[in-house]
């Protein structure tokens, strides 16, 4: 299993480590307006995957929108999803007063369905971890990033290119 800390402190992560080359894990989260969202709704695109601790803060906030413009520019077959345990209404009202259009804001709130099939629940928070996933249209993950302190920037060069490299 991964290897994470918050602010300094270890953390346990619960479920699943995802690796380069698995079958990318089904999940089920909710978009903004409380209607389920599945990796299968994304079939046939790149995604990008960005799991958050909240959007609330300072480096989560300036991790989505630096992938939001990164994401507009490489056209419709690029799916992008940020997930937290934001409350659906907060990541609505956080993407209205960051004007975000290319993401897809998901909360993995309710159930943590997502948390545990990619092993980014940190047990002793009830947050996400950071962490970055990069699965082909075939749905085969490519690229996997766990951010080793929850409070650090993920490698976004790293993650666009993986992204270009399948489109």
């Amino acid at each position: 299993m991964a290897q994470v800390t918050f602010k300094n402190n270890p953390v346990t992560l619960v479920g699943n480590e995802v690796k380069v080359g698995d079958k990318a894990p089904d999940f089920t989260v909710l978009a903004n307006d409380l209607s389920p969202v599945t990796l299968k709704d994304s079939e046939g695109k790149v995604r990008l995957i960005a799991s958050v601790p909240s959007l609330d803060t300072g480096v989560c906030d300036a991790e989505t929108r630096r992938f939001n413009e990164e994401v507009a520019s490489l056209g419709g077959d690029v799916a992008f999803y940020t997930v937290s345990v934001d409350l659906p209404f907060a990541q609505k009202r956080w993407c209205a007063g960051a004007g975000i259009d290319a993401v897809h804001t998901v909360s993995d709130h309710k159930d943590l369905s997502f948390g545990e099939a990619y092993g980014v629940y940190m047990k002793e928070l009830r947050l996400l971890a950071r962490a970055v996933f990069v699965i082909d249209k075939e749905g085969t993950v490519t690229y996997v990033e766990y951010v080793p302190e929850g409070t650090s920037h993920p490698n976004y060069e790293a993650a666009i290119e993986a992204v270009k490299a399948l489109i």
